[in-house]
């Protein structure tokens, strides 16, 4: 319940030490999970202090029991085992320091881990972080690379060494960390979210040798699976050997079996790329040939034809056939004009004889009246009329006697 203060009316500490030690007294006893980080054992002290961290957020908090409860379980606990405790918060009032008792210690064994392990991958899994559409790829040759290991580890010297062997030109950004122990997860995280944050990093390596389940437990942790999740960066995965399958693995861009197959993997091999390049300027090369040869042969194809090696041959032949035609044209329209002469002769010929003309010529005459019409009967001329008379040679003017 909130309590009313002010800065006229103030809590004395020792009030407010109290009344956190009654709002604590009713929490109750919890079942509590985290790693042993300190552990004293005074000879003939009747209690056992501990340290339980959770490696995850980076929290500790003190924990006593009594000597008999711990010695249940002395011979499978130590300094950095994993523990549930069944305890009661307590608050000690003279120092405002909060602990945990502990009235009973139980040690994760490892069926217990791996039982956790897959539970949260099928979680993580449900949420799509292992989606295969989330993969990015990397880079063919990067440029910058970074690399989260421990500090002077065998795994650092194996990335180092075979990627400098397959390609000299590179380089790396090294981030040394704990990769076991309690500090292992928040500086592992902070030094992959270094290296995103760098914009020449083309990808970022996360390696580490071989250990046991409990050894590799901080690259299963959920909040580094998470901060591989969000990299803007492909991260390759090189935790172990071939049969270690920590979360990370699996939210990784890339999964390497050990620290030498992810610089193989990450690294093109410069002798390789050498022959590939080789290999693909010889097939060029040969493609080229091929397609010259062919065109070479079309072309000798082409002019072996009789079309091309005597072009005026077919003009020749159409020129005999043109002068052919043209003299059946002729012919044809000679034939023509002599028949339509005849034609035309024989016709002019029976005009002729047909013609008034020729009938004036054998003496005849034509009269004609004023108006132009022949006289063809003595009643229609008149005595005294003057009618035009039409002969062979010409014309002249007669009257009419009575």
């Amino acid at each position: 319940m909130a309590v009313n203060t002010s800065a006229e009316a103030p809590l004395p500490v020792g009030e407010v030490s109290r009344l956190i030690g009654g709002w604590i007294d009713r929490l109750g006893a919890v079942w509590v999970e985290g790693q042993i980080t300190q552990l004293s054992r005074r000879p003939g002290a009747g209690v056992v202090f501990l340290t339980l961290r959770d490696p995850s957020y980076d929290i500790s908090v003190g924990v006593t029991c009594y000597r008999q409860v711990f010695d249940a379980v002395a011979d499978v606990v130590s300094e950095g085992a994993r523990v549930v405790v069944h305890c009661k918060p307590e608050w000690y009032a003279p120092r405002g320091q909060l602990s945990l008792r502990a009235a009973e210690i139980r040690p994760v064994g490892v069926g217990e881990l791996l039982a956790r392990l897959e539970q949260l991958k099928k979680s993580l899994a449900r949420e799509g972080l292992f989606a295969p559409e989330r993969k990015k790829p990397l880079p063919f040759l990067p440029q910058l690379i970074g690399l989260v290991c421990g500090r002077a580890s065998a795994a650092e010297r194996d990335v180092l060494e075979n990627a400098r062997h397959r390609w000299p030109a590179v380089r790396f950004e090294v981030r040394n960390v704990p990769v076991q122990g309690v500090h292992a997860v928040p500086q592992v995280v902070q030094a992959v979210k270094e290296l995103d944050a760098i914009d020449d990093v083309d990808v970022i390596i996360v390696a580490r040798g071989g250990g046991s389940v409990e050894d590799l437990l901080p690259f299963s942790d959920e909040q580094l699976v998470r901060a591989v999740a969000a990299c803007r960066t492909p991260v390759v995965s090189a935790i172990g050997h071939e049969p270690d399958n920590p979360l990370l693995d699996h939210v990784a861009d890339l999964r390497a079996s050990t620290p030498t197959d992810a610089a193989k993997k990450v690294v093109p091999d410069v002798g390789e790329e050498y022959e590939r390049v080789r290999m693909l300027r010889d097939r060029a090369r040969r493609c080229v040939q091929a397609l010259l040869e062919r065109e070479e042969r079309g072309l000798a194809q082409a002019l072996s034809r009789p079309s091309i090696q005597d072009p005026h041959r077919m003009i020749d032949a159409r020129a005999e056939e043109v002068t052919a035609l043209l003299e059946r044209g002729r012919r044809c329209l000679r034939h023509q004009l002599d028949r339509a002469d005849s034609e035309l002769t024989h016709t002019h010929a029976r005009v002729v004889a047909l013609s008034p003309a020729a009938t004036l010529k054998r003496g005849y005459a034509v009269l004609q009246r004023a108006d132009g019409h022949a006289v063809r009967a003595p009643g229609e001329v008149e005595a005294g009329e003057a009618l035009r008379a039409r002969v062979s040679e010409g014309e002249f003017t007669v009257r009419v006697d009575a």
